[in-house]
C-alpha cells in the first residue's frame, strides 16, 4: 500500500479530480461513479433561429405591408429543423431575398425558401452582415471572408443575380 500512495503523490498513477487524491488518501471509487465536474462537454453547434426569427420580424419584413411574407417565412423557419440560418439581401440597402439553411460542417447555405441561387458558397459571397438586436438592424462584419455561424446575413456578387435579357433591338 505505501508503493501505491507514494506513485499517487508523484503523479505516475491513476488522476481523479476530487480533493481526496491531493491528500493522498485512494478511495477506490470507480469512474462511472464520479459525481464531481464534468470534465469534457461535447460541444453544440450553436443555432441562431431566434436571432433570424427576430430578424425578419422586426427588420426584414416588418410592417403591415409584410404581414404575408413575413408569416410564410416564420412558419418555414418553425417547420425546419435547421441550427443556423442565413438571410439573403439583394444589396447594401438589406432588402430581404431568400432564407438558407447553413451547415457549419460543408461551409455551404442551401435556399429553403426566395429569391436567388440554390446554393451559396464563400466565393459568392460581396458582404456578411450580424444582427443587433438591440438595435434592430443589421452591421456588415468586415473582419471575416467566408461563411460561419456568427454570420447571420449576406450579400451576393453582381454577377450571381440574373438579370433580365433585353431583346435585341430590330432597325
Amino acid at each position: 500500500m505505501p508503493a501505491d500512495l507514494a506513485r499517487l503523490k508523484r503523479g505516475s498513477g491513476p488522476r481523479s479530480c476530487d480533493s481526496s487524491s491531493e491528500t493522498g488518501s485512494h478511495s477506490g471509487s470507480n469512474a462511472s461513479e464520479y459525481s464531481g465536474p464534468k470534465l469534457y462537454v461535447k460541444p453544440s453547434s450553436k443555432s441562431n433561429r431566434h436571432i433570424i426569427i427576430n430578424a425578419i420580424s422586426h427588420c426584414c419584413l416588418a410592417g403591415s405591408v409584410n404581414t404575408d411574407m413575413k408569416n410564410k417565412v416564420l412558419e418555414e423557419i418553425a417547420r425546419s429543423n435547421v441550427k443556423h440560418f442565413l438571410i439573403l439581401f439583394r444589396d447594401h440597402g438589406c432588402q430581404y431575398r431568400g432564407l438558407y439553411s447553413y451547415d457549419p460542417d460543408g461551409e455551404e447555405a442551401f435556399k429553403i425558401m426566395g429569391v436567388g441561387p440554390r446554393q451559396l458558397s464563400n466565393n459568392m459571397v460581396e458582404r456578411f452582415y450580424k444582427y443587433n438586436s438591440g438595435a434592430k438592424s443589421f452591421t456588415e462584419v468586415t473582419s471575416t471572408k467566408h461563411l460561419s455561424v456568427s454570420i447571420d446575413a449576406v450579400v451576393l456578387l453582381n454577377v450571381y443575380w440574373k438579370t433580365k435579357a433585353t431583346a435585341p433591338t430590330r432597325r
